[in-house]
């Protein structure tokens, strides 16, 4: 099947059975191939998932080799707001999509991202009519709180993960975010890592793979 975003789609070994699946989005001037680097360790401990890695559905103005989900040049809210609803729209037609190839309903998959692909998956996970297996994101935050609130459907459980040393997105957003899951009673667990700027650490893939794990409850 094609889908409506170019992907990277990385099937069980040895045609296993496919019982789960993650879907994975890049940050701001990335793409696909960039965040399937993830996959190289969890791959061994979750034999019976399909990992998509789907580049962004417009090129990144700062990188013309890369991706974006909504544009950053201007710092204007209600222009963010509209364009990530775009991308929204996009993304739940993508993971339709996967859903259809996959047979796969949405209790089995974990969305999960980088940066602005974090701040996809938060949204995501959040105004879809059924909640998702959970949501694990990466230096990220939610976009615009006041409208994620008025659209809020489900309260997917969601785990966030952040680089105490973070100067692209501070982690001060990250408690910001807690507050927010906090008053709307959606469960979370948050890990701050030290020494750790704006990127995915060992530590923090070894954090977000057993909060995997145990979602899946794959032991």
């Amino acid at each position: 099947m094609t889908f409506c975003l170019d992907s990277i789609i990385l099937k069980p070994e040895e045609n296993k059975e496919i019982k789960n699946a993650i879907i994975l989005l890049h940050g701001y001037g990335g793409d696909g191939k960039d965040i399937s680097m993830l996959t190289y360790n969890w791959k061994r401990h979750l034999p019976n998932t399909v990992f998509i890695c789907p580049n962004g559905h417009e090129s990144c103005p700062i990188n013309p080799t890369g991706f974006q989900w909504f544009d950053l040049t201007k710092d204007d809210p209600n222009y963010i707001i509209k364009e990530s609803l775009r991308a929204e729209k996009i993304l739940n037609k993508f993971i339709s999509e996967i859903k259809n190839e996959f047979n796969l309903e949405n209790n089995k998959i974990c969305l999960s991202g980088f940066s602005q692909g974090c701040m996809m998956s938060i949204n995501l996970g959040l105004i879809s009519s059924q909640e998702y297996n959970c949501v694990v994101g990466f230096s990220g935050k939610i976009i615009n709180q006041e409208d994620l609130k008025s659209r809020k459907k489900v309260s997917t459980k969601t785990l966030l993960v952040h680089g105490e040393l973070d100067q692209v997105v501070q982690p001060h957003y990250m408690l910001e975010a807690k507050d927010f899951f906090i008053r709307n009673n959606i469960e979370l667990e948050t890990h701050l890592i030290k020494n750790c700027d704006h990127n995915i650490p060992v530590e923090a893939s070894s954090i977000a793979l057993n909060y995997i794990l145990k979602r899946f409850s794959i032991s």
